[in-house]
């Protein structure tokens, strides 16, 4: 059996839906998770088995469970799929058909506010001081308001996804990237672009693309992103649902990204959609 590698790391809980090669671990690095990730070779999902043994370095998983350990380098791209309850809620609600367009719009803005709440972890400037309460002087820490996050939805599902952004940054600058896809060839048109020429050094980007199907939307919107002076570290990618082909580009092409999906589903199929999935986003955030 072939076996496909992916060189990032992701760290989630057990799953599976996932079928590629890769190292998993929990938020808490003493406790990682090995996983046995073999390609799609079958019509039935292969199980995933794990491993939590206590152990510093993080080995990839091979078929067989024949291990190579090595150490997980900054330069590696991580996945992240947050554990929280409330994502798997909204994740569901999404891939329900029945689900109704208003509900669906809202449930893609609440799993955004969930995502982009977990990937601005130890990532928001911050600015300390004095202040007085009612009762005394307090030590107090504030998101810095001069350093903007920028977001940077790709038209149009991705607005879904950002709506509620600004009820959790506190201070946001939103760039709207348009990239449409053939149908037929699957490849990315860009038709609207407000980045601004050069983004302000040590600038802080969430790139948000509901849907990372077969890649070739969201490798188009970061080369932009690059383009016009952003560097891989300082970009996290926000997705309501991921799939192996777009992972395994952006993995290729821009080590150090950090990417936070609400799952991982293991197959896209002939027309890029991904399976089971959730529909078209954007289709069914308006309606049209």
């Amino acid at each position: 059996m072939a076996t496909c590698r992916i060189k990032f790391t992701l760290r989630c809980p057990s799953s599976d839906t996932q079928r590629f090669a890769s190292t998993c671990r929990l938020p808490n690095p003493s406790y990682p998770l090995l996983l046995n990730l073999n390609p799609a070779s079958s019509s039935n999902p292969k199980k995933v088995s794990c491993s939590s043994a206590r152990r510093r370095s993080f080995g990839t998983v091979r078929a067989h469970m024949a291990t190579e350990e090595k150490p997980v380098s900054e330069d590696r791209m991580l996945v992240f799929v947050p554990p929280h309850p409330l994502i798997k809620h909204w994740v569901s609600v999404l891939r329900n058909e029945q689900t109704p367009c208003p509900i669906f719009r809202n449930a893609m803005a609440e799993l955004g506010r969930l995502l982009i709440y977990e990937a601005s972890r130890d990532w928001l400037p911050t600015v300390t001081g004095e202040i007085q309460s009612p009762l005394g002087v307090a030590s107090v820490e504030f998101v810095d308001p001069r350093e903007p996050i920028s977001v940077v939805p790709i038209l149009r599902a991705g607005l879904a996804l950002v709506e509620h952004a600004s009820s959790i940054l506190p201070a946001t600058r939103t760039y709207h990237l348009g990239i449409g896809r053939n149908e037929e060839t699957l490849q990315p048109t860009v038709y609207l672009n407000k980045l601004p020429d050069k983004f302000p050094e040590g600038s802080r980007v969430f790139l948000v693309d509901p849907m990372l199907a077969t890649g070739g939307t969201i490798v188009a919107a970061m080369n932009l992103l690059k383009d016009h002076g952003v560097d891989n570290k300082q970009i996290k990618v926000i997705s309501a649902v991921a799939a192996p082909p777009a992972l395994q580009k952006l993995s290729e092409k821009f080590p150090g990204l950090h990417v936070y999906t609400g799952i991982i589903d293991p197959i896209v199929n002939e027309k890029g959609f991904i399976i089971p999935g959730l529909g078209d986003a954007g289709d069914r955030s308006f309606g049209t």
